[in-house]
């Protein structure tokens, strides 16, 4: 194949915005009066992606984060942190492995520190999450969808 053949490989960031966000603190101001601050906390991760033209792809990460003590909710924040992104010149499978893990690398730092500023500003401490393996996540996503036809069959 001749220089003139080759296909340029493109992975790019056009924008990186909040698409939605909400935080709700149900029991407030009696969550607050807790000696403690022990809360039980419920992560939930979800992304979802949509060609938009060209070689953009909008990617979402949807992060749900619900603190509960006593089990009364003490506050629950959403963020849903978008991306545009150019991706061009790739095969389909390292394609669908930008979308799936690539873009949610950039996505979660900027959904964590929303997390953790909504937290605050709702009167509680910094809800910190830890770092996510996105690779790991979108390895064990393709593993699934590779068993989920043998047990189609195997129920047959």
């Amino acid at each position: 194949m001749s220089k003139e053949q080759e296909v340029k490989k493109v992975f790019a960031i056009q924008k990186l915005y909040v698409k939605d966000v909400s935080f709700e603190s149900p029991n407030a101001p009696q969550s607050f009066g807790f000696k403690k601050w022990e809360p039980d906390i419920d992560l939930k991760m979800t992304n979802s992606q949509r060609y938009l033209e060209g070689d953009l792809h909008e990617v979402v990460l949807v992060i749900t984060a619900t603190a509960k003590l006593q089990d009364k909710t003490a506050f629950l924040v959403e963020v849903h942190q978008a991306g545009v992104f150019s991706i061009a010149g790739f095969e389909e499978a390292e394609k669908k492995y930008l979308l799936g893990s690539q873009c949610m690398n950039i996505l979660f730092p900027f959904a964590r520190e929303i997390v953790s500023d909504m937290s605050v500003r709702g009167g509680f401490p910094p809800l910190l999450m830890s770092p996510v393996n996105f690779d790991a996540l979108y390895q064990q996503h393709l593993q699934q969808q590779q068993e989920q036809p043998e047990e189609a069959e195997a129920t047959h």
